[in-house]
């Protein structure tokens, strides 16, 4: 019973934006959506193909999430399993180093003037690189390593000659593919959700991903009451009707992506995060 309520609570919302998304606007102004759409039209999703500027907005997400997952995950690994390896010289030291900023992080501005002084301002670096290391994701990962790549496997491998590098590509990345797809999917996630670090960093609207282009449209949806005196009522209440109705769509177009993901790596994720967490 607590489950099917809590189900509920959980797909009312998404079946709410979806039917809101595919009703007229003059039915979402009065209320009249509740489950299913009311006045059936597609226009909010012809108006988001038909807009360079929302789609220009979703290829840079598309982008931003693809890069940030996969050098996030790169380094990552690679960070995870050094980690890992009880030989490694001051390990307990480098640890603590990247446990430090979970701790006391830096703030807005310090980060800000980094980003500045590298000369990452206005590009798309500056939305990719912030982002591209977890301590949460390196602690799992290093787990992983810890207790899926025993020691007397590397020794064998050391008795065959392969080197350190060897046999992290050749031996321990291919018992990797479960932390791959936690990390694929944590990165690619944050990133596709992710618009403040692109508020903060971007100036170019070209640059826009698509969380932050949907932000400007629910704040150009807003009338303002000075406005009211001195322009065209009818005229700002039709914007309003449009980006209400232009919302929703924007918001399952948002939708789609880590949904079509997530069953592709869902038996992964949920090995190598049980795994890479029971320490």
């Amino acid at each position: 019973m607590i489950l099917g309520l809590f189900t509920l609570s959980v797909l009312y919302p998404l079946i709410f934006v979806i039917s809101a998304s595919l009703s007229s606007a003059e039915a979402i102004n009065r209320g009249d959506v509740i489950l299913w759409p009311v006045g059936f039209t597609l226009d909010a999703y012809q108006t988001v193909v038909d807009s360079p500027q929302l789609m220009l907005g979703f290829a840079n997400s598309l982008l931003y999430t693809f890069g940030g997952a996969l050098i996030g995950t790169a380094l990552t690994l690679m960070a995870g399993y050094a980690l890992s390896r009880k030989d490694l010289p001051f390990n307990r030291t480098i640890t603590f180093f990247f446990l430090v900023p979970t701790l006391f992080a830096a703030g807005i501005i310090p980060t800000y003037l980094v980003v500045r002084e590298l000369g990452l301002l206005d590009t798309r670096w500056a939305v990719i690189l912030p982002g591209v290391m977890s301590v949460f994701n390196l602690i799992i990962t290093r787990t992983f390593y810890r207790m899926n790549v025993p020691d007397e496997l590397l020794e064998a491998a050391r008795l065959d000659g392969a080197s350190d590098l060897q046999f992290f590509r050749k031996v321990a990345l291919p018992l990797s593919t479960a932390i791959i797809a936690v990390n694929l999917l944590f990165y690619g996630l944050a990133q596709w959700n992710g618009w403040f670090n692109a508020f903060l960093y971007l100036q170019d609207s070209d640059l826009y991903p698509l969380q932050l282009v949907l932000r400007e449209i629910l704040a150009q949806s807003v009338v303002n009451p000075a406005d009211i005196g001195g322009g065209d009522i009818a005229e700002m209440m039709r914007r309003k009707e449009l980006f209400d109705k232009l919302k929703y769509a924007l918001i399952v177009v948002a939708m789609v992506p880590p949904l079509i993901a997530y069953p592709f790596v869902q038996k992964h994720f949920v090995r190598g995060a049980l795994i890479g967490s029971i320490k």
